[in-house]
């Protein structure tokens, strides 16, 4: 085998090692851009309380004794390892038994026939980010690790682990994204109306 035929096999050798290592790397690789939503628990309404509203987050013992202390506008559930009771209602409320964590507002104003009252667990790696999208009433958030961010036409605004952060109201264009240098993990909490769909696709300019 002469030298020329040497190195063209060589270099076919090196470029197929290469590709298969790529399509290897890329195949293994985790979906790190994505951006994960689960819903939670949820209940629809057909009033809401008078006058501005706040979320307020607790922390009960049990999900037994979250759900005997539940009223009319509160949702309990066990997320990341504890038991939270979320009731949408005017500011400095408290529940008996429940250790107050945040309260979230006022939110902006909503008026429907029915509401949905909605938790969804969402986040993702560094730069995940969702879809531009709205959604038919406001939302509140609670960052439970990572830091987060939003995106809408009022500016970019941003959430650190251990604080919350409210939302703008009903169809305001949004893309919310994991901004911080290590993993999301987030509550997003909803009153929205429950005629309309939940999420729809919307543009940002």
């Amino acid at each position: 085998m002469n030298l020329r035929s040497l190195r063209a096999r060589r270099s076919g050798v090196l470029l197929f090692s290469l590709c298969a290592f790529g399509l290897m790397t890329s195949a293994s690789m985790p979906a790190d851009s994505k951006f994960a939503v689960e819903p939670v628990v949820e209940k629809k309404l057909k009033e809401l309380p008078s006058g501005p509203l706040y979320w307020r987050l607790e922390n009960f013992p049990t999900l037994a004794q979250a759900q005997s202390a539940a009223g009319p506008t509160s949702l309990a559930a066990e997320v990341a390892g504890k038991v939270w009771l979320f009731t949408l209602g005017p500011k400095d409320g408290s529940t008996p038994g429940g250790a107050k964590v945040v309260e979230i507002g006022p939110l902006p104003p909503i008026s429907a026939s029915e509401y949905l009252l909605r938790v969804n667990r969402a986040g993702g790696a560094p730069g995940a980010k969702t879809p531009i999208h709205t959604h038919p009433g406001p939302e509140a958030f609670y960052v439970l690790a990572g830091k987060l961010g939003q995106r809408t036409p009022h500016g970019v605004t941003y959430a650190e682990v251990g604080t919350a952060m409210t939302g703008h109201g009903a169809n305001t264009p949004m893309e919310v994204f994991s901004a911080g240098t290590t993993d999301l993990d987030e509550l997003a909490i909803f009153v929205v109306d429950a005629n309309q769909p939940f999420s729809s696709p919307a543009s940002l300019d």
